[in-house]
């Protein structure tokens, strides 16, 4: 079944947000990640299931210090200075580490969609933190919308780019238990897609039949806009049986999501 028009855009389009547009591709600065690395490191910890889960109710006092001086490290860091590869890095564990913070100021919770901090009507009505301006960097206030709308899918314009932000829940694709670098990040969603579409919250598959996360719906025009591009994407990632399904020829039935928070109990 085609996926309907209108159901495919339930997530923002990608809008350039021209302020972020500037990078330097002369400079060798760097951000360092290295304490959300740490952080991680320690609490991280991927299930049988495929879901990178952390343990937000068990996380100590001081890492939680440590990750809200992270982010705030990164509000202040000259990212339209960086070079593009440096700007990849920055913007998605800027996401990743940010979202973690806002699940865990608002802690406990059993679904990031029940974190409402204002926004858009739309926001308002589905609920979650994602049109909060959170964060100032470089003078202007940021969401997370801005940051994976308006920043990470107009400039880099890659489908990769949903395997390397985590938004805290079950059917998201899973957290890596390590930074983004410049030279890493490719690398590092190619994983994460790997895992994501040959595990459970990817793609479940009946016969020729097939159900599939509803990011690719909610995201569609990203996957190159038909089914038929969407099965192709998902090709580029499937072993085994699901590869085989796939080149054989599935239609897609429909789409299915968690929005359970990945908290560890």
């Amino acid at each position: 079944m085609m996926f309907p028009a209108a159901a495919a855009r339930a997530q923002p389009a990608p809008d350039l947000w021209p302020r972020w547009a500037r990078h330097d591709e002369a400079t060798r600065a760097a951000i360092d990640h290295t304490a959300w690395s740490a952080f991680l490191a320690r609490y991280a910890v991927a299930g049988a299931d495929g879901v990178v889960r952390l343990p937000y109710g068990r996380i100590a006092a001081d890492d939680r210090r440590a990750l809200a001086a992270y982010v705030a490290a990164l509000e202040a860091a000259p990212v339209s200075s960086l070079a593009r590869a440096e700007q990849l890095a920055y913007w998605i564990n800027f996401y990743n580490a940010l979202t973690a913070k806002v699940v865990l100021d608002h802690y406990p919770v059993k679904s990031i969609r029940d974190i409402g901090l204002g926004g858009s009507v739309a926001a308002t009505f589905l609920g979650g933190p994602w049109d909060a301006k959170l964060v100032r960097i470089e003078g202007e206030q940021v969401s997370l919308n801005d940051m994976e709308h308006r920043i990470l899918r107009p400039i880099w314009r890659d489908a990769r780019l949903h395997y390397g932000v985590n938004c805290a829940s079950i059917g998201c694709p899973p957290l890596r238990a390590m930074a983004f670098g410049a030279a890493s990040a490719w690398n590092l969603m190619d994983q994460a897609g790997s895992e994501y579409v040959n595990g459970p919250h990817g793609v479940r598959r009946q016969a020729a039949t097939i159900w599939v996360s509803s990011i690719y719906r909610w995201f569609r025009e990203d996957f190159g806009g038909t089914d038929t591009s969407v099965v192709a994407h998902l090709g580029r990632f499937a072993t085994g049986d699901l590869a085989a399904a796939l080149a054989a020829g599935v239609k897609i039935q429909g789409d299915f999501y968690d929005w359970k928070l990945n908290d560890l109990p």
